[in-house]
């Protein structure tokens, strides 16, 4: 349940990205917030550079998945991103950090759901230090209305 309610409240919020465009004022459930522009990327190589430069060289791996029904975290360290044109969708920064934030949860021993608090505390933390502290409240705002659990 907890699952379904972080992926629809992840729509939102890239539909709130979509909206700013980045710098422009949105109005997240009554809190006006200049949104950061959000990366988008072309490829797996590029993806790799994005990871790379978050967490570190070498942490987790990216690769390319057939299909375009999203993203996904493996255990292990890997991440798969769709490459085909229709998988473009997936090709975004709030998604990678979605992916990144099971990597940051499976090793730092904080255990839980796959989606569950330790999982969303992870996503709302690495986008306020990745891409400033609007877009991690942004997601904690809409997590919050949308009945998700944030540790």
């Amino acid at each position: 349940m907890q699952r379904a309610a972080v992926y629809r409240a992840e729509e939102l919020v890239r539909g709130l990205f979509d909206h700013a465009g980045g710098g422009r004022t949105v109005d997240v459930l009554g809190v006006p917030l200049t949104l950061p522009p959000e990366a988008r990327f072309a490829a797996v190589d590029s993806v790799q550079a994005y990871v790379d430069r978050v967490l570190g060289a070498g942490r987790v791996r990216v690769r390319a998945r057939a299909g375009s029904a999203g993203a996904h975290y493996e255990a292990g360290g890997v991440i798969a991103v769709p490459a085909t044109r229709d998988g473009t969708w997936a090709l975004r920064e709030l998604v990678i950090l979605h992916e990144l934030a099971h990597h940051v949860v499976a090793t730092s021993g904080a255990g839980g759901a796959a989606h569950g608090p330790s999982f969303t505390r992870a996503v709302v933390d690495l986008a306020a230090r990745v891409m400033g502290p609007e877009a991690g409240l942004a997601l904690r705002i809409v997590y919050t209305e949308s009945g998700v659990a944030v540790g």
